[in-house]
């Protein structure tokens, strides 16, 4: 796939520059995470696997994921499979969020009717469908949530994948 082909290329650049692992951080170029993991020459502190890990960490069963089209469509990548049942949005449900989130990813924000919106599908989700946590997937929705405004049981991918990060840089 010619995005892993580009990522490891500038991977390989981190390498003669000295670094000691690297992260992708956002979700969609995750879709060639394990093509990417045999082209780079450094340690990746994968997101996808921090939020597995948070995942099991946490005994979450059933998961609803918010975010692009893409990493909905494919269940984070395929990477929940076996872990916790992903949690379908309907297709109306599914296109909105999409779209919204493509929206967000452009103007780095949400107007109050549609964080309200993303809102109450998180909660009807809740109540509907029994699902322990919404997953935000997706960079961009730190625009959108944080701790303070969602009201809802969620894991922010973003923030989970920041926690990791932060762990390996500690001093041993």
């Amino acid at each position: 796939m010619r995005l892993a082909e580009y990522l490891g290329g500038k991977l390989h650049q981190l390498a003669a520059a000295g670094a000691d692992f690297a992260t992708i951080s956002a979700f969609s170029p995750q879709v060639c995470a394990e093509e990417l993991q045999r082209l780079t020459p450094l340690p990746l502190l994968g997101l996808l696997d921090a939020i597995v890990a948070e995942v099991k960490q946490k005994g979450l069963q059933r998961v609803a994921i918010f975010g692009a089209r893409v990493t909905m469509d494919t269940e984070l990548f395929g990477r929940l499979r076996g872990i916790a049942e992903v949690v379908s949005l309907s297709v109306a449900e599914t296109q909105y969020v999409g779209e919204l989130y493509r929206k967000i990813v452009g103007t780095e924000k949400a107007s109050p009717e549609e964080f309200d919106s993303l809102r109450s599908i998180a909660l009807r989700l809740v109540e509907r469908e029994g699902v322990d946590t919404i997953l935000l997937a997706g960079t961009d929705f730190s625009f959108v949530f944080h701790p303070e405004n969602t009201n809802f049981p969620h894991l922010d991918g973003a923030r989970v994948h920041l926690r990791s990060i932060m762990r390996a840089l500690e001093p041993i």
